[in-house]
């Protein structure tokens, strides 16, 4: 009953040069945030595809010695940072997938969630496959391998066409790297180049640690196909317009990385300034809820014209050895995560600027938190509209029923926080901050949804 949101999971993929393996998992170090649960590279030698996969973190995957037997002469590498919000949580789940095919070595990495992957693998299953994992990413597979194409390419192309909702998806042979990316480019992807090498990361920030130049995003549909002689690029899915999942400027991207071809620091910061300008409130200081509010709090002191501070320290640092059961564990948890600066808070007027609201339950815990510091009145201001609806394209919101916003106004909600004062960010609002309000999907928020989804896609998802 975690009150955190599930992060998408991260993709990363080198073509030439040296040391591709290491360098490769120095950029999944960057997209950690996007998924803890499993890591993974696979790499080629050009005669063979090899993988390496552990549960855990990418450290676990370079410090046990996992990438030895995968960097000898390799040239092309794809990794993987995973986060479940489709498949069970299980070794053969992690990524990359490695199978072999009439076309030789394939290997895959996937960030998203195909909404009808469901009714293809029970097709597929009531005609005789057989499958290894509950991941989207092998029913993908399985209909690359049965297309009647004359070549793998064409059967990439064949078989992702099929396939709705969101995916961004690195292939891995053992001469070539293909890369699709679904045609509402609901999550990120970019491209960049280093020396004679090629470089695909979900965030930019991925680019900064190994010295790559960002050259643009991968584009909505777009299908690259990447080996010794170059990069060739075409259109491959065609849709009427743009959907970016809002979402990643609010909460999953890194400040320091470039999305959808914008900073993700100044969309959170026009986010806070546009909060204050929405809502303004009386208080004596602002402090974000860390990490992920930071920038968005920078935004509204900024134009509130009132003091920031940091009143909430976070411990990254956290495990599961010291909850005591005999207390209370959802509140240990936050206290062990979260720790208030009595100096900072007390006899102040405060004013917190958080992210979002999913369930409520942590931030009532921090609230509590605050009020035991010394502060004289608390008022919540959170940087995204109210959350009341199912996200069918891989983010891991709760059912419906848990979201707080669906249940309770805001008056009712910071009545349950013991809160001066609770605002939200408008929709419209938050839209004008990207500059693009037409390329985005805010489903989440405004329940427009940009693809229809049947009935099991609706109970799996949502």
């Amino acid at each position: 009953m975690t009150d955190e949101l599930g992060e998408e999971c991260g993709v990363m993929g080198i073509f030439n040069g040296e040391n591709v393996v290491r360098n490769v998992a120095t950029g999944l170090y960057a997209l950690q945030h996007r998924g803890q649960e499993s890591a993974g590279i696979a790499s080629t030698n050009g005669k063979k595809v090899r993988v390496s996969k552990v549960m855990g973190l990418v450290a676990n995957l370079v410090n046990n010695g996992k990438l030895e037997s995968i960097v000898e002469n390799s040239f092309a590498a794809i990794g993987h940072v995973r986060y479940s919000t489709t498949g069970s949580r299980t070794l053969a789940n992690a990524q990359p997938i490695l199978v072999t095919c009439k076309w030789g070595y394939l290997a895959v990495v996937h960030n998203g969630n195909i909404t009808n992957a469901h009714e293809i693998r029970a097709e597929m299953e009531a005609n005789g496959h057989i499958f290894q994992s509950t991941s989207d990413s092998e029913v993908l597979l399985h209909e690359i391998s049965r297309t009647k194409a004359d070549n793998l390419s064409d059967a990439i192309r064949i078989a992702v066409q099929r396939f709705k909702g969101s995916f961004c998806l690195l292939f891995l042979t053992a001469e070539t790297m293909y890369v699709v990316r679904d045609g509402f480019g609901f999550r990120p992807l970019c491209i960049g180049t280093r020396n004679n090498s090629y470089v695909l990361a979900s965030e930019s920030c991925a680019f900064d640690l190994l010295g790559v130049e960002y050259l643009r995003d991968v584009q909505p549909g777009e299908f690259l196909t990447i080996n010794k002689e170059g990069i060739h690029s075409e259109s491959l899915i065609k849709k009427e317009r743009k959907a970016h999942c809002i979402f990643e400027f609010i909460y999953f991207a890194r400040p320091d990385s470039k999305i959808f071809e914008q900073s993700a620091d100044k969309i959170r910061r026009k986010m806070g300034k546009k909060l204050a300008e929405e809502s303004p409130v009386d208080a004596d200081i602002i402090i974000p809820c860390p990490d992920s509010s930071t920038t968005a709090a920078l935004g509204y002191a900024q134009e509130s014209g009132i003091q920031f501070e940091i009143g909430l320290l976070r411990n990254h640092y956290v495990g599961r050895t010291f909850i005591d059961p005999s207390q209370n564990v959802r509140e240990q948890k936050v206290k062990l995560k979260f720790n208030t600066i009595k100096g900072v808070l007390k006899d102040k007027k405060v004013c917190l600027v958080d992210d979002s609201i999913v369930r409520g339950t942590t931030l009532k815990i921090i609230c509590k938190m605050i009020r035991e510091a010394g502060a004289k009145e608390v008022h919540i201001r959170i940087a995204s509209p109210p959350v009341k609806f199912p996200c069918y394209f891989g983010m891991d919101f709760p059912d419906p029923e848990e979201l707080a916003a669906n249940v309770l106004n805001p008056n009712e909600i910071a009545k349950m926080l013991n809160v001066e004062s609770l605002c939200y960010l408008s929709v419209k609002g938050m839209y004008e901050c990207t500059g693009a309000p037409n390329d985005f999907c805010g489903a989440c928020f405004d329940g427009i949804y940009h693809e229809e989804f049947s009935d099991t896609a609706k109970n799996r998802c949502g």
